[in-house]
């Protein structure tokens, strides 16, 4: 075994170790402490808890990656998710949990006074969920099919037991307490390399600053960038594809649907006092930051490496027998791919699609990659007077933070640890979508709604046995995903700005919304958005089909304002809410935020 291989199995190991001890020692003794880790959880610990289970798969490993391959559409992401938990830290945490309650449907239940608004609740947190379950399992197949040299799916797997372990056994508290271990393990594996890089290319520490530094005879990173792409025939990195009113939608649909996910909303039900969710809502957002600032500048400097390694200094590519180390160990993982177009044994990088699918093999059919198979080249890639060659290479958008450390040529204790915190990225992440999930079916579906005389010791047992299925099924989408990590989960944000979103801002500030308004409402806006991303990304609808050019991961804006629309319409030819429900809604939003939360 070589000593890389060491290195990675042991800050992997080793961060294994650390989150199933934790779990162990906070096992969950009731359903209070499985739900809401007893809500005493302190608003630091909440924070960095939170951070972790925000800054998913989708955070860590691919949003610089998409970042990376698209440039100035990339910066749809950032403003949507930060933006969005600005607006959930603001406008919802401290009332929700004024309100007192485990979960979204919990709230939306008790809120609308209907058993049916808590059944169409829990069917749309299991389809938010599980739509972004499949990029974290995704992820951790990506990162164990690289460092542990087994194939993605059987890192799948992996994934699945590990979670399996701290998620069931220790509930909230004991992901609770994990995730704040995965905070420091992730933050670390990303700050470092990008530090790293970020000196190595521009000379200055922060990447936050190298961005905007000089590189190659006094032009900036992104200058230079930009010439390099438009020389290979790729579009300007800053220039942009997506229309304003796309981007526009994108944004808002990852921004509202930030404020509406129910793994983010119930890690504010785990601290002691209202105050405490507004602080730790805080802490979240300054730990979210550290990474998401030094986003942009990994990404340019991961686009500048990878162009400048696989092409060489004069442009005209590199001998597939010179290739560094890093290009064989990817390609072997299944995850970059080469076929050589035109014969001259050199690996060139340009615009087009090198492969009719994602490869299987390279060009002289010498390695099996996974399980993807190519047939033919894509017609119609190479075109002589746009490009100085044909694009020889297929790149998985979802490698570039984790093959940045090996690209720069950074030690091996920063490849292993970039390694360890993908992996600590992803599994924080599943293990809130799935206690949702568990959650969802245990306290909404079976205590509230099928059978409330259960005991509490019964409806632990039914939280874990949901968490069993929920991983299974997470690991089945994990395996077969429909598409990159970030893209999966953008369209997660869409079904929840289209669901949750509305329902909970109406719930807390309109006292005049009922329960005829919210079902008719919900049931609308994750209705219309379902529909258009299943005929988008599944169905084959063209570009030209999308309503006025809006994108499936943006459509859940639309959903959204259906939902708001539909839900005001029903509601003003209805009956207004109980007074008792009335009453509900002015108490929440008094400002009492030092107070004790009141269940009602």
């Amino acid at each position: 075994m070589e000593t890389q291989d060491i290195l990675n199995f042991a800050f992997i190991g080793a961060s294994f170790a650390l989150y199933i001890g934790i779990a162990i020692w906070a096992k969950a003794g009731s359903t209070k402490e499985f739900y809401v880790a007893g809500g005493g959880v302190p608003p630091i610990a909440n924070g960095m808890a939170t951070a972790a289970d925000w800054m998913s798969a989708a955070s860590f490993i691919s949003l610089a990656g998409i970042i990376s391959f698209i440039g100035r559409d990339g910066a749809a992401y950032l403003m949507g998710w930060t933006g969005g938990y600005v607006m959930l830290a603001m406008l919802l945490a401290p009332y929700l949990r004024k309100f007192g309650k485990f979960t979204v449907p919990d709230f939306v239940g008790d809120r609308y006074y209907s058993s049916t608004a808590r059944v169409i609740a829990v069917i749309c947190t299991i389809i938010i969920s599980f739509t972004y379950v499949a990029g974290q399992m995704r992820g951790v197949g990506i990162v164990f099919s690289r460092f542990l040299h087994v194939d993605i799916n059987t890192g799948v797997m992996i994934g699945m037991a590990i979670v399996f372990v701290y998620a069931v056994l220790g509930g909230m508290k004991g992901i609770t307490y994990t995730q704040v271990a995965q905070y420091c393990v992730l933050i670390l594996a990303f700050t470092v390399p990008a530090l790293f890089l970020s000196f190595q290319i521009t000379g200055h520490v922060l990447p936050q600053t190298g961005l905007g530094a000089d590189v190659e005879g006094g032009r900036s990173i992104l200058a230079t960038i930009d010439q390099l792409s438009l020389e290979l025939g790729f579009q300007e990195y800053t220039a942009g594809s997506k229309t304003t009113l796309d981007m526009f939608f994108l944004t808002a649909a990852l921004m509202c649907g930030t404020a509406g996910l129910p793994h983010v909303i119930v890690r504010f039900f785990t601290v002691p006092r209202v105050k405490d969710a507004r602080v730790s809502a805080g802490w979240a957002l300054m730990f979210i930051a550290i990474l998401y600032t030094a986003v942009p500048g990994v990404a340019a400097f991961g686009k500048y490496n990878l162009i400048k390694t696989v092409n060489g200094p004069d442009k005209s590519g590199v001998a597939y027998t010179e290739m560094p180390e890093w290009f064989k160990n990817w390609e072997n993982a299944g995850l970059i791919g080469w076929h050589d177009y035109n014969g001259d044994g050199k690996v060139q990088y340009a615009a087009g699609n090198a492969f009719a699918g994602k490869p299987a093999f390279d060009g002289e059919n010498r390695t099996e990659l996974g399980s993807r198979v190519v047939t033919n080249l894509t017609e119609g890639t190479f075109d002589a007077s746009k490009q100085p060659f044909a694009n020889e290479v297929y790149v998985d958008r979802d490698i570039m933070v984790l093959a940045n450390p090996e690209i720069a040529k950074l030690p091996g204790w920063v490849v292993a640890l970039v390694a360890a915190g993908a992996v600590a990225a992803a599994l924080s992440t599943a293990a809130g979508l799935l206690l949702v999930i568990s959650t969802a079916v245990s306290h909404d579906l079976m205590k509230k709604t099928i059978n409330p005389n259960i005991t509490d010791k019964q409806e632990l047992l039914y939280a874990r046995l949901a968490a069993v299925v929920a991983i299974c099924v997470a690991g089945y989408f994990g395996i077969n995903p429909p598409g990159f990590v970030a893209i999966v989960v953008a369209l997660a944000f869409g079904l929840a700005a289209s669901s949750f979103f509305p329902a909970i801002i109406m719930g807390i500030f309109s006292k005049r919304m009922n329960k005829e308004g919210a079902i008719a409402g919900m049931v609308v806006g994750i209705g219309s958005t379902m529909a258009y991303i299943i005929y988008f990304k599944f169905m084959g609808g063209t570009k030209d089909e999308m309503f006025m050019g809006i994108s499936p991961e943006g459509f859940g804006t639309v959903g959204m304002i259906l939902n708001f629309i539909v839900a005001f319409v029903v509601s003003s030819m209805t009956a207004p809410p109980p007074a008792e429900i009335q009453e509900i809604v002015e108490d929440i939003r008094i400002p009492r935020g030092a107070g004790d939360a009141h269940a009602h």
